[in-house]
């Protein structure tokens, strides 16, 4: 019998690798479906061969099965209500970013689960990548010396159509949190304060701002500095970011797509000129794990496994979610946010 009982709410086109993912768990089984519209559901159910029950509703879904372990894989505005409802009934959730439409609903989401005893970890697939480990294990172990700044390019002409063409804030709620989680992963450390530039550049099919410039200072002293548009078209980044870690002896370069690069400088060598002597440094690219969301979902239920938080921890996440809320914030007043005040 399985040990984790799963119901999946939401069986939008996302929901699917969440699926397939559930299918090759021994340990894992799903024991309901749930969408607003049931009739989603059911199509689901029948397209995938699940002989499970279908609702509309969580609340009676969890009534009417034996589920102990939820998949909130919803739109962002129906995620507090999915999520608290869950842990009140007594279930570890698993879910799609953002936490929350606001902070004040992510912060009440953290409550709950602490209050609660149960788990709720985030879907942040972009830190489970081979090169991003790479990355990650280079800036701990000095390859490049002690960490001064990331950079991080985002130009991608994302044609989605739906929910996302209609937000205020496209690019910075529900995409750019990635990129900010990536920061936070590469650095260590966590977000100190935020200056925003947020804007819809001509062309863009968004009717929110689809394009932002910001600058994060993290509580190592690193400062972090985002570009990214979603309405560029034309010499599109990787959906992962284009990368320049820099540091007291170097510089590692990662464009999303390939094994990154670094170049140290020769300090026992006097400057020729303008500039130091550089030397290549390899970067091992060793990590084995799987990547995107199968990776994360096997932090996820190692973890529930193993009694411990997960490394996407809705306590740790939320300063990812702070990132964003942030940046919205600063954009609006125009002024530099301390997110102290956030978290």
């Amino acid at each position: 019998m399985a040990k984790h009982k799963v119901l999946v709410v939401g069986c939008g086109s996302m929901s699917n690798t969440w699926l397939d993912y559930v299918a090759q768990r021994a340990d894992a089984e799903v024991v309901g479906l749930v969408d607003v519209y049931e009739e989603t559901a059911i199509a689901m159910a029948e397209r995938r061969g699940l002989n499970v029950p279908t609702f509309h509703d969580i609340e009676d879904a969890l009534s009417a099965t034996d589920a102990n372990l939820v998949f909130d894989i919803t739109i962002p505005d129906s995620h507090k209500q999915v999520v608290t409802t869950a842990l009140h009934a007594g279930c570890h959730v698993f879910g799609e970013k953002p936490m929350g439409t606001s902070m004040a609903d992510a912060a009440d989401m953290v409550r709950v689960a602490r209050t609660s005893g149960k788990r709720y970890a985030v879907m942040q697939n972009r830190r489970y990548l081979r090169q991003i480990r790479a990355v990650r294990a280079a800036v701990n172990y000095g390859a490049i010396g002690r960490l001064g700044a990331l950079y991080a390019d985002f130009f991608i002409g994302a044609h989605f159509g739906g929910f996302r063409d209609a937000m205020d804030n496209p690019l910075i709620l529900d995409m750019a949190i990635h990129t900010f989680d990536q920061a936070r992963f590469i650095s260590g450390a966590k977000p100190v304060s935020v200056y925003c530039q947020e804007f819809n550049p001509p062309g863009s099919w968004y009717q929110g701002n689809a394009a932002a410039i910001c600058i994060f200072e993290m509580s190592d002293g690193t400062v972090f500095c985002y570009r990214g548009a979603w309405c560029t078209e034309g010499f599109p980044t990787s959906w992962e970011s284009d990368w320049r870690v820099t540091g007291s002896e170097g510089t590692i370069l990662w464009d999303g797509r390939n094994d990154p690069t670094c170049e140290v400088a020769l300090l026992d060598r006097e400057p020729t000129g303008l500039h130091r002597e550089m030397r290549t440094v390899e970067i091992p690219v060793a990590w084995s794990g799987r990547e995107g969301h199968w990776g994360c979902l096997d932090e996820m239920f190692d973890a529930l496994n193993e009694g411990r938080p997960a490394e996407t921890e809705c306590t740790d996440n939320i300063y990812s979610v702070a990132m964003v809320f942030g940046a919205i914030e600063s954009a609006r007043i125009g002024q530099k946010v301390y997110l102290r005040n956030l978290v």
